[in-house]
């Protein structure tokens, strides 16, 4: 809604709209939570999820009526927007929070520096002694191999789609990609496994078999994320730099990929975000071991999936470990992707930083 309001000094006429505080939604949401409390203490027993479905319905009702009424229709179905998407954002969240809440709690039980620094050999039964280091290492060396195998392919592949792809080829692969998009990870370690069985024997197992299972996760995801960075590169810089003269191939390494490295850094952690908690396909190719095996070419290693899995399946101080050890894989990935959030910003180009 607006008034007319007259200037003294000159006599000219504004119009000026009429808007609610900026306290004004902090004092409905109050409001409106203590108003659920008390209908919900007259008709019944409080709880959480009970107050606060009913808090919300009088929110988004009382705010969206009053904005009505004072700020017109237009500003009124913006609140009602607003109040609706903070509220969608916020259900999303809900398991979100409640996943890493469930597992600090849990895994702080036996989450320690000796826990993180001892391995389980000798360790039976119900014993308090025994740690994750052998799954930590293991983890880490399969997980920088299955790098090694998808992100050139993945960064190369996504550049051929991009600067050099076209007619028949780029589609088929595109196809493909989209195909291995949704390849579950169990089909995976079994390709792996029939390979590697294929080659070596029924009875080989090694790190690199692992690595090349998840590598099959790995791909299309740094496929795809790459891709669509390598995309939002401006064609402007690349006509700028084929104007003075520099090769195609220079113009990818120097202008291209140097634009998009830090979308290309995370699309690679999102890959190995995505693969470094696989239990099935490990459990088939590397399965479990109780010490450090450093050899990625032969012979079983642990892995901090596998080894959640079969000390949760032990029960007993074996769940405890468990969730100790699901803490320690989210503690890595948050490492990694810090690491990696430093490293595109360093390498980017200064203008984006």
């Amino acid at each position: 809604m607006t008034t007319t309001t007259v200037d003294p000094a000159t006599g000219t006429q504004t119009l000026a709209r009429r808007k609610l505080a900026s306290w004004a939604p902090w004092a409905f949401a109050a409001g409106a939570l203590v108003l659920a409390f008390l209908l919900v203490l007259v008709l019944g027993t409080p709880t959480f999820a009970s107050v606060g479905a009913l808090a919300i319905v009088l929110y988004a009702v009382g705010l969206t009526l009053t904005s009505r009424i004072v700020e017109g229709e237009r500003q009124a179905t913006d609140r009602l927007a607003t109040t609706l998407i903070t509220l969608a954002f916020g259900v999303a969240l809900i398991p979100l929070v409640s996943l890493l809440w469930t597992v600090v709690v849990e895994g702080s039980k036996r989450f320690s520096p000796t826990f993180l620094n001892t391995n389980m050999v000798g360790v039976f039964g119900d014993m308090t002694e025994g740690g994750v280091y052998h799954a930590i290492m293991g983890t880490l060396l399969i997980t920088v191999a299955a790098a090694v195998i998808s992100v050139p392919i993945g960064i190369l592949t996504a550049i051929y789609l991009v600067e050099y792809g076209q007619g028949h080829l780029a589609r088929s692969i595109t196809f493909l990609v989209d195909v291995m998009t949704g390849i579950p990870s169990i089909v995976a370690g079994l390709f792996a496994f029939t390979l590697f069985t294929w080659v070596f024997g029924p009875a080989y197992r090694s790190g690199l078999m692992g690595a090349a299972a998840l590598s099959v996760l790995m791909i299309p995801v740094v496929i795809r994320s790459c891709e669509e960075m390598l995309r939002l590169v401006p064609n402007e810089l690349r006509e700028a730099a084929y104007a003075l003269g520099v090769p195609k191939y220079l113009t990818i390494i120097k202008v291209v990929l140097r634009t998009a490295v830090a979308g290309i850094v995370t699309g690679v952690m999102l890959a190995v975000a995505r693969v470094i908690g696989e239990t099935a396909p490990l459990l088939l190719t590397v399965g479990i071991v109780t010490n450090v095996n450093w050899d990625l070419f032969d012979g079983r290693m642990a892995t901090l999936p596998v080894y959640a899995y079969r000390q949760y399946s032990q029960g007993g101080i074996g769940v405890e470990r468990a969730w100790a050890a699901a803490l320690t894989l989210i503690a890595i990935v948050m490492i990694l992707n810090i690491v990696a959030r430093l490293v595109s910003r360093y390498f980017s180009p200064k203008a984006i930083r």
